[in-house]
């Protein structure tokens, strides 16, 4: 207890002069004030700082505690363009919301030196980096906050979203629920323990192609052996139940890559009817 006390203070104490840094590296930029106060949080992994923007709960948490959600945005991003684009902290302000910042080193689509912002794609790839990422804010948000561990979630675009079904892989245990827009997930989700999972693809994606998508949201299905004959189908929205209480969400439309914003309250209200049992 001591010991993570003092990391929160140093880093506390070091805070501002390592923000202002990450902001002049285009790491991480001060979000706009919204319906709660963000800040950038600094935190030291293998002896490599990590930064993330931290929204606390800007209405009062049930008393079992705040839901958790971490936001991973997709190669070549930042955590402030996530926060903005995507306001999980806006739709949904009893959790803590934290948008995770990556770092270069993993190579992407249309980058082929790795040198952008990016997570791992698979389990120990780069010394499994982002994974410890997830576990020491997950130690220290858990200690400053009262977090509900049964509801801790993840949402990710596409690189992004792609970590998230590592995570889901490697730390199935610590999540409730899983958002997977525009990555397929593989032979990662063999083996995942089965956990209730909303899946956003674009029929005209020309980054990550729409078949491969669908293979992954197929191997999902099998994992979660879910029941087509009681889906229910609204829009381009499809649930369907799955074993053990687990449910298989798809919202696949028409569009490309990017994230459509009109699927993130959906998303939002899936996390909601999906604590950990």
């Amino acid at each position: 207890m001591r010991r993570i006390a003092l990391v929160l203070a140093v880093g506390s104490l070091l805070l501002t002069s390592l923000a202002v840094k990450a902001l002049r590296h285009g790491e991480i930029e001060a979000a706009p004030q919204s319906t709660s106060h963000p800040s950038v949080r600094t935190f030291l992994v293998d002896g490599v700082e990590r930064h993330a923007l931290l929204y606390q709960n800007s209405t009062p948490a049930p008393r079992s505690g705040a839901p958790l959600v971490f936001v991973f945005h997709g190669h070549g991003g930042t955590a402030q363009l996530m926060a903005t684009r995507l306001p999980v902290h806006e739709l949904w302000p009893e959790a803590v919301v934290i948008y995770m910042q990556g770092i270069p080193g993993v190579v992407g689509i249309t980058d082929a030196q790795g040198t952008q912002n990016g997570w791992q794609k698979n389990p120990g790839q780069v010394g499994d980096r982002d994974v410890k990422f997830v576990d020491v804010v997950l130690a220290q948000v858990e200690e400053e906050f009262k977090i509900d561990a049964g509801r801790v979630y993840a949402l990710g675009h596409s690189n992004g979203a792609r970590f998230v079904n590592v995570l889901w892989h490697m730390r199935g245990e610590k999540f409730a629920a899983f958002c997977s827009a525009c990555a397929p997930g593989g032979v990662l989700i063999q083996t995942a323990i089965p956990k209730p999972v909303f899946v956003i693809a674009g029929e005209k994606d020309q980054l990550v192609p729409f078949e491969v998508q669908k293979r992954s949201i197929e191997l999902i299905r099998k994992r979660l052996e879910t029941d087509p004959s009681k889906v229910v189908v609204k829009g381009y929205l499809s649930v369907e139940p799955g074993k053990n209480g687990t449910e298989l969400a798809t919202y696949l439309h028409p569009g490309g890559h990017p994230f459509p914003e009109e699927a993130l309250p959906l998303a939002i209200s899936f996390f909601k009817r999906h604590p950990a049992g």
